[in-house]
């Protein structure tokens, strides 16, 4: 496993732990469709949020935060519509970021961002 993906596997663990901290109940990780992903699929309430974790190292020029591309945001919103087409799901959907940033092996920093993309059909 690349340093980088390390960096990843960490920063996702930690955000899995900050939702089931604060009520969420994680339904799927890493949930795949064709070549999208969603790294994180839970609920809270009456909401399917729907996660994107982004993980950088402490201190570099961009936040975690500016890697949600709208690229990404396209891939996230078709992959969010196939889960709920197959799950029949009538829950709300939210889109939702965890940003982390790490020193080392350690998590600094972790920001929730709550509807950081738009759902729209």
């Amino acid at each position: 496993m690349t340093e980088r993906q390390q960096r990843g596997a960490i920063g996702e663990q930690a955000a899995v732990d900050y939702l089931r901290q604060n009520g969420f109940m994680i339904i799927e990780r890493n949930w795949r469709v064709g070549k999208s992903e969603i790294d994180i699929i839970a609920s809270r309430y009456d909401e399917l949020h729907f996660v994107e974790v982004k993980t950088r190292k402490f201190g570099t020029m961009t936040a975690p935060e500016d890697a949600l591309t709208e690229q990404k945001a396209r891939a996230m919103r078709r992959a969010a519509s196939a889960y709920m087409a197959q799950h029949s799901c009538m829950l709300e959907p939210r889109f939702s970021l965890v940003a982390i940033e790490m020193i080392g092996e350690r998590v600094e920093s972790l920001r929730f961002v709550q509807d950081a993309l738009q759902y729209s059909w």
